[in-house]
This record gives structure tokens, sequence and C-alpha cells, in this order.
């Protein structure tokens, strides 16, 4: 089984050094959250995954979910560890404290998202549904419904989902069949099947709010015409207490290539007991607040499932010994350990600087999120909720494509100890290859960032995310010079790349369609850099305090504006190549 331990040290390096942004420290409700705070809770966090959640992974690999005379009945060990894990108040960690949560901002929470990614994806999914819907009934239900369900919801005595696909649709879900009868007392009969609904159903909880699109009788066709509903699994009394069972079942769970431990259902909607959420036929809208939210977090899972695969790679090639490296000591035979030689020293440093990029970006951008929520300034909060709009897909789709190159060289660093199961190393793989695929593929994330927010206010948004990195280019250190000449490069890179994704858009959209990918790496390549230039400055300014530490990160640094930051330049020209020869192809 892989060992973890929580990067506590560079998680706290970000929170406490990396929090010069005026803007989020002009939100009142933080101020009183303090280094020392954070420290407590992330050590806290350390314990828990490490100790408690870690082991679970291997359980629910090998004893996955089972659908048993209609109950769901999750692995051995998941049952006990979630009542722990609720008792402690992980579920409640970025809560509201009126609902009974700890008011933590992301920037902590997402520190812990990264920390249960790395020790149990399966047994995350459970809790992180719940995180997801909660902010959907936040922000959209009425007082009623938020008093009634969010108080057990934040507890973890209740679970949340998010019902969308359908045999008949999954990323166009204009097409959904699911209906929604409107009641003489206001509610709505929900009929219909959703499918690949993760933690549709299991044994963890005491009732399980579904959050479900569906398209009431009166309501025109296409994404126009679909409103939200809640439908618990067990209907709510008034007191609050668990009443008869609702008309929902589930059909069966998938057989999965990895998350085995997750429950993934196939659910039935007969006649179930609804409350619309939000407007009617805005739906989607309303979803977007959780499904937003979410693909960061699924970024997340990549960044965190990468960390422990980095963990196990370096340990293994400190205790591999294999062949002599190229400047070998050894004299009378032997062999050299694996972290002695060039290839292998290449593939660590890759994992190492892509990750703490990972990680130095995700904390900036948490940063944005809270910003957009809740800073007292419109203005402001509209500028931040662009950034987070423009990085919300460019952190789920680089971070999972990341994260599945990470996981497989990280198999093959452990050699043919990695492709078997004793390791554990496989399973980062296969528990990692759903992150690019759910929450919306990962070309469709390229597609809703070149068609939607590239051309958002003319282009206004990646200008002024350009705007904000050149400013931050101030050559505040002599030192700091070479890496932001190298990142001004690929600015440049990016400027010309935006501007002729702009023009294809308008000429060829086969062009700009065929270089999606291209360019939401591009972006997130620079983006990363952006965030290894504040590390960098934090490093050069404080050195003599931490040389250590500092040297540490400098070095990565270094790799990655070498050897990482250079992909730009590939991705560039295959992008910009057009797409005939790829649309006058004649597959036989």
């Amino acid at each position: 089984m892989p060992t973890y331990n929580a990067p506590v040290e560079d998680m706290l390096f970000l929170y406490e050094k990396l929090k010069n942004n005026k803007n989020y420290n002009e939100i009142e409700k933080y101020k009183d959250v303090t280094t020392d705070l954070v420290k407590n809770i992330l050590e806290e966090a350390a314990k828990i995954n490490q100790n408690l959640i870690l082991p679970l992974a291997k359980s629910g690999d090998e004893n996955p979910t089972k659908l048993e005379n209609g109950i769901v009945r999750t692995p051995p060990g998941y049952k006990e560890a979630y009542k722990k894990f609720i008792e402690d108040g992980w579920t409640s960690l970025s809560c509201d404290p009126k609902y009974g949560g700890q008011g933590m901002p992301k920037t902590v929470s997402a520190f812990f998202d990264e920390m249960i990614s790395s020790a149990s994806l399966a047994f995350k999914l459970y809790s992180e549904l719940t995180l997801g819907a909660y902010n959907c009934i936040n922000h959209h239900a009425t007082e009623s419904i938020k008093e009634k369900y969010l108080p057990k919801m934040v507890e973890g005595k209740w679970s949340g989902t998010m019902c969308l696909t359908e045999p008949v649709c999954g990323t166009d879900l204009g097409l959904l069949k699911t209906k929604a009868v409107e009641q003489k007392d206001g509610t709505y009969k929900i009929s219909g099947q959703k499918i690949f609904i993760t933690s549709g159903d299991h044994d963890l909880t005491e009732n399980i709010v579904h959050l479900v699109i569906a398209r009431a009788a009166d309501s025109p066709a296409g994404t126009k015409g679909i409103s939200l509903f809640l439908v618990p699994k067990f209907l709510v009394n008034d007191d609050g207490s668990i009443g008869p069972r609702n008309g929902v079942s589930t059909g069966s769970i998938e057989t999965k290539m990895g998350i085995k431990g997750s429950a993934t259902c196939v659910l039935n909607f007969d006649d179930a007991t609804g409350y619309m959420i939000g407007p009617k036929n805005k739906g989607l809208n309303s979803m977007f607040t959780m499904m937003n939210l979410e693909r960061i977090v699924v970024g997340i899972q990549g960044l965190g499932l990468s960390e422990i695969a980095y963990q196990n790679s370096l340990n293994y090639a400190k205790e591999r010994k294999q062949g002599k490296s190229n400047n070998t000591k050894l004299t009378n035979g032997g062999a050299d350990f694996i972290l002695d030689h060039a290839d292998i020293r290449k593939s660590l440093l890759t994992m190492k600087s892509i990750i703490e990029g990972e990680r130095a970006l995700c904390f900036w951008l948490s940063q944005q999120t809270e910003v957009s929520l809740n800073h007292t300034d419109k203005k402001v909060k509209e500028d931040a909720n662009d950034m987070v709009s423009l990085m919300t897909p460019v952190v789920k789709s680089l971070f999972s494509d990341l994260g599945m190159e990470i996981t497989s060289e990280a198999m093959q660093i452990h050699g043919g100890y990695g492709y078997t199961k004793d390791q554990g190393i496989e399973q980062l793989y296969r528990d990692n290859r759903i992150t690019p695929i759910y929450e919306g593929t990962n070309s469709v994330q390229a597609i809703d960032l070149v068609f939607r927010k590239l051309i958002n206010r003319n282009g206004d948004i990646i200008q002024k995310y350009i705007n904000m990195i050149n400013k931050d280019l101030n050559g505040s250190y002599e030192k700091l010079k070479p890496f932001e000449a190298k990142l001004k490069i690929y600015i440049d890179k990016l400027i010309d790349f935006s501007d002729w994704m702009k023009e294809k858009i308008k000429s060829s959209k086969d062009d700009a369609s065929a270089a999606c990918n291209d360019y939401l790496k591009v972006l997130g390549y620079v983006a990363i850099g952006h965030s290894w230039i504040k590390v960098l400055d934090v490093c050069y300014k404080e050195y003599s305090n931490n040389k250590i530490f500092y040297e540490d990160k400098i070095q990565t640094a270094n790799f990655y504006f070498n050897r990482i930051l250079p992909r730009v330049e590939s991705h560039y020209l295959s992008a910009k190549s057009d797409s005939k020869y790829i649309m006058d192809f004649n597959f036989n």
C-alpha cells in the first residue's frame, strides 16, 4: 500500500507567504483566521488522512461497493471511518456557521481537499458531493428549505448528490427526459432515470439529498426549459425528522476501472416528491453553482493523486538499485540507486515542479473564489469572478491531465512493481482516470474556455488576466529577472495564440475547435509559471530566513522554467497548423 505524508509545510508556506492579496485580505469574516489556526487545522487533517483514510483506498479497491436487496453497501471500514470523519467536523470545515459550519475560507478547505484526494479519492466523493449540494442549496433555495436540510448536511448526517446525466444525454442536457409534474401543494412529482450518479446511494448517512434537473410539463424544449429540484431519499417531516421513503430507488451500481469504493449509481425516480430550487426554467443556472466549484475540486483531485504518486516514486527511487549511473562511484560491481540516474531524476523533478506550481495556482484561485463571493465592492467581485470563470476549466483539465501523466510516470519508475497490485501504484493511475472525464470531459472544458470565456466581452477577460501577470513581473530582484524574462516569452505566445483563436472563431470554427485543448494547456502552463514567479519572489526576499526550504523551491522552479514551460511552444505550433487535413481525412 502506498505511504503518504501530507505536505503541510508547503501548504503553510502558501497560506502564510502568498496572502499578499489586497482584495482577499479585505474580507472581514476571515480576519480571525490566523496562521496558527490554519496550522492546527492542517496538522489534524494530516493525521486523519494519513492514519484513518489512507488504508481505505486499498479496502475500497479490493472490496467494491455492492447492491444487495436494494441496499448499497460501502466497503469494509468505510462506515466506521465516516462516523469519525463527521464527528471531528470535517464536513463542516468551509460551511456557514449559521448551519453549524466552521466558516473556514476555501484557501484552507482546498488544502484539505488535496489531502483527502491523496489518501482515498473514492472515500472523499461521499462528502464532496454533499458540499457541492450544500453550496447550491445555500445559494438558491428558500430559507425554509435551507433551515430544513442544511444543518444535517453540514453535520454529515445527510449527504447530497448531483443528478444530471441520463441514458439519452450527458453534456447536451437539453435532451433530458426526466419530467416534473406540479402538485396542488406546490411540490412536484419527479419521474425519470439518472445514470453515473456519484454517491447516489450508500449506507453511510441517514438520508441522501438529490439535486435533480428535470423539465416541467409546461416548460419549453432544450436547456431553456430545465428546472432544478431537491428530491430526498427519505421525505423529511416538518420537525426535521426522517419520514417515509420517497420514490427513489437504485437500479444498479457501475463496475468501474477505478474509485471502486465510490458508489456510482443508476437512480430511478418514480413519482418522487421534489421541491423546486431557484426559479422555474433556470435550473442549469442554479446547478452551475455546484458544478463550477466541483470542477475546481476535480482539478484538486488530480493534484492530490499526483502528490502521493510523487512521494512513493521518490521513496522507491531512493531504495531501488539498478545499473550504474554515469557518475558512479562503484568500483567493484554492484548497482546504484535509480535516483542517481539522470532520466529518473528528470521524471521526479517533472512531477515535483508541476505539483508545487499547481498547488500555488490553486491557492491563488481559492483567493479569487472567496473575493468573488464575499467582497463588498461590486467591481472587485466581478473582476474576481472573471478570473475564476477563466481558470476553472484550466484547473479542472490541466491538473487532471497532468495527474494522468504523473501517475503513469510513477508506474514507470516502479517498473514491474508499478504494474502489479502489490505496491498500489497502478491503483493511483486507475483512480485518477475518471478525473479527465467527469464534471464535463476535458475536451468540453477546452471548448468552454475558447468559445465562451475567450470571446466573452470581446476577449477582455483573457486580456485582464495577461495584464495582471505582466504587472507582477516587476523585476524586483536581480535573480528573479531570468525567470521573468522566460515567462514573458511565453506570455507573448499566449497573446498571439489568443488573437489567432479569436480570428479563427469568426473565420474557421474547425480550426479553433481543433486547437482548443492546445490553447487550454498553453494558458495553464503560463498560469503555473506565473504562480512560480509569486513563490520565487518570496524565496528571494526571505532567503536567509529558511535557506534549505527556499533553495529547494528555487531549484524546482528552475526545472519548471527550463523543462516544462517550453511545452507551450509545441502546443502553440501544433495548433496553428489548422484543421483542413483533419476534417478532410476519410475514415474507412
